[in-house]
């Protein structure tokens, strides 16, 4: 039990330790900047219709819930309240994440996983060429920049498909549904979810280019760094989401 704790925080310390030192010259962009544009093309790529078609459908299961019940009451323009609050504040940023970790982040721990193998990494460093800060510094940077405008095109998509379940299908005026969105909802849960979608991707881009940088045992084991990667990124995300919103319901006064 003791060696196991060891590992992990050695594991962990390891993994801060590289993503410090991709922050450490981040400064120098001429050196970084187009794999930088590369890594944000790719991974806007493969996640921006994904994040659509979840957030529609999510949308839609509260708009289904929520609304049936403030129909119930008579309280129909709640409806647009709870759709901004479970959207923008919390399914946004995690979907977000979720497919930047899934999509993005495991191509990344391939990349540098195999790279890792055909001793390239080992090229890069005979050469006097610093691997964390050519491979691994865009690669934090075009996760995070990409969540942040992920987390936008999450959050319209998810209101849209609660506003065409709502207002189409269970026949709510389009005015009682935007007018409920300034009720309970403020300007603060916005940028929570766009500081929640930053950290987010620094996170799943951290942990994918420590597993591929670190990742032995030939094509398995870049095979096992991908599924250990996305576990850990998954189970990183959800804890840091509870401490951010911990934070934010402690330092920002919510409206009632």
């Amino acid at each position: 039990m003791l060696g196991k704790v060891q590992f992990v925080v050695r594991e962990t310390g390891n993994m801060f330790a590289v993503s410090l030192e991709g922050f450490r010259r981040t400064w120098e962009i001429r050196r970084w900047w187009k794999e930088y544009l590369r890594q944000c093309w790719f991974i806007s790529k493969v996640t921006s219709l994904p994040v659509i078609l979840i957030s529609i459908p999510f949308g839609m299961v509260i708009a289904l819930h929520v609304g049936t019940f403030n129909r119930q009451v008579g309280a129909e323009s709640a409806t647009g309240s709870a759709m901004v609050l479970a959207i923008v504040r919390e399914a946004a940023p995690v979907c977000t994440a979720l497919l930047i970790a899934g999509a993005g982040g495991s191509a990344m721990t391939a990349d540098l996983g195999s790279r890792k193998i055909r001793d390239e990494i080992a090229a890069m460093e005979v050469m006097a060429v610093n691997p964390v800060h050519r491979l691994v510094t865009p690669r934090l940077w075009a996760a995070a920049t990409v969540g942040l405008f992920l987390v936008s095109l999450c959050s319209v998509a998810g209101i849209a498909g609660g506003y065409f379940f709502n207002v189409v299908v269970q026949g709510t005026t389009p005015g009682a549904y935007f007018q409920g969105f300034s009720a309970l909802s403020q300007l603060p849960d916005l940028w929570s979810s766009m500081a929640k979608a930053v950290v987010f991707g620094f996170i799943a881009a951290m942990v994918s280019c420590y597993k591929g940088l670190f990742a032995k045992g030939g094509p398995k084991g870049v095979g096992d760094a991908v599924n250990q990667g996305v576990v850990i990124t998954f189970i990183l995300i959800f804890f840091a989401n509870f401490i951010m919103t911990s934070l934010y319901f402690a330092l920002v006064p919510q409206k009632f």
